[in-house]
């Protein structure tokens, strides 16, 4: 049996089509599951379709976070990510998965989750229809060597270069999109130094040379300047943090941008110097153990490789209690506020990159024609202030895959569509 044709047109829209050009005013036409115009809309192709007056607003692409961690459950308790049940866990990142399209991220990078199937589940059940959630790549726990683990409870171990072969393997035997390496330290735990670096080229090599024969992606946890560098070396596709790249990883960086991928997850950084006080880590105990001179010396080479064109991702590390889910966005602010980025620059790290990461570059992140229609209808102008898309209530609508995921509470009931008309003048039904 033929599925019916499901059409909705946004008219009078202010279109941001993260191609870089200025937004433009004009009508949007979403035929099933994807974008079939844009711009000057033909009537008779609009026929039957469903009308959502823009009034102006903003139409743009959903978003991408490239550093998701599902499992993540706002606490402060990171040993308690490992011995929390596993089916109260699910359930949270169930929750976790509403809360990112709830926030307009349409697609999210898995980076690591705290059991080994949680990530493949949501990701399956997403696609299955089964929760709502954004499009997502599943990962597994995070691999680090004897010694080098950020929190033993949630880290699954490895040495040696035929250790890291079969970690990986044996995750992919799980079902995930990629592997997570966890080559550095991390001040917070009190023993381990941001800028140690734990594995060895051997291990790295092993471990990227083993995924990328399997068909899967690596992204590694890399704060020191040597982790930065064996990960350019051995191929790692995505870089987490980068904070303490040096001159010569620098060079590394940009004599590979065609194919690599920086998400920093600077808000980690800024919220961990500034904001986890009330969750008994002060200002003063954060600067102490390096958190200030990594967030300067981070934003410093991140402006740089911005300079040199390096693609740097928004997104990362929200989960944790002074980093809650559901305040994604405070990553665009920072990118501009921060990082030297336009407004609209940040917006295409955000989306055209996000579709870049997430392995579908012609079909997602744009709002273009033949694009999956993963949309977001914003009450506001984001390049006049990059942070309404943190106001979840300026969101009017978001939609993925065509379909509706929110609907603006405080307009009117849409109109049943006109049935297959005829009549090519024949007005829409409109909302």
């Amino acid at each position: 049996m033929p599925v019916p044709t499901t059409k909705i047109l946004f008219r009078g829209v202010s279109i941001l089509d993260s191609t870089g050009a200025d937004p433009y005013p004009g009508d949007v036409l979403v035929v099933n599951d994807r974008i079939a115009a844009v711009g000057d809309v033909d009537p008779g192709a609009a026929d039957g379709a469903r009308v959502i007056e823009g009034r102006g607003r903003t139409l743009m692409s959903g978003l991408c976070d490239a550093h998701t961690h599902f499992s993540w459950n706002n606490s402060a308790d990171l040993d308690g990510l490992g011995t929390l049940p596993v089916e109260e866990h699910l359930l949270f990142c169930i929750e976790s998965a509403r809360t990112y399209i709830d926030s307009g991220y349409t697609m999210c990078l898995g980076a690591a989750a705290a059991k080994e199937r949680l990530d493949v589940v949501c990701r399956d059940a997403i696609n299955a229809g089964r929760i709502p959630g954004p499009r997502y790549l599943a990962n597994g726990p995070e691999i680090a060597v004897t010694g080098g683990a950020l929190i033993k409870s949630i880290t699954k171990f490895a040495d040696g270069p035929e250790g890291m072969r079969k970690a990986v393997r044996e995750l992919i035997d799980i079902g995930v999109d990629q592997i997570k390496l966890s080559m550095t330290g991390e001040e917070i735990t009190g023993t381990q130094r941001a800028e140690d670096t734990y594995f060895s080229d051997e291990e790295t090599a092993a471990a990227v040379t083993e995924a990328h024969r399997r068909g899967k992606r690596v992204c590694a946890h890399a704060r020191s300047a040597e982790s930065v560098k064996m990960c350019v070396r051995n191929k790692v596709d995505i870089i987490y943090h980068a904070s303490f790249t040096d001159a010569e990883g620098m060079d590394m960086l940009e004599a590979n941008k065609d194919w690599v991928f920086v998400a920093p997850g600077i808000n980690w950084l800024v919220a961990t110097l500034y904001e986890a006080e009330s969750f008994g880590f002060p200002q003063e105990a954060a600067e102490a153990v390096g958190y200030k001179k990594e967030l300067e010396t981070a934003i410093q080479g991140l402006r740089e490789m911005h300079r040199r064109g390096v693609k740097i991702l928004p997104g990362g590390d929200y989960g944790f209690a002074w980093t809650p889910h559901g305040t994604y966005a405070r990553d665009l602010e920072h990118f501009v506020e921060l990082l030297g980025f336009t407004p609209m620059e940040a917006i295409i790290a955000a989306t055209a990159w996000g579709g870049e990461i997430m392995l579908r570059p012609d079909e997602l992140g744009k709002v273009q024609p033949g694009y999956l229609a993963d949309l977001l209808l914003v009450d506001g102008d984001p390049l006049a202030d990059i942070t309404v898309l943190q106001d979840r209530d300026k969101l009017d609508y978001i939609m993925k895959d065509g379909r509706f995921h929110k609907e603006a509470a405080d307009e009117p009931a849409p109109t049943p569509p006109n049935p297959g008309s005829s009549d090519r003048n024949a007005a829409p039904a409109s909302v």
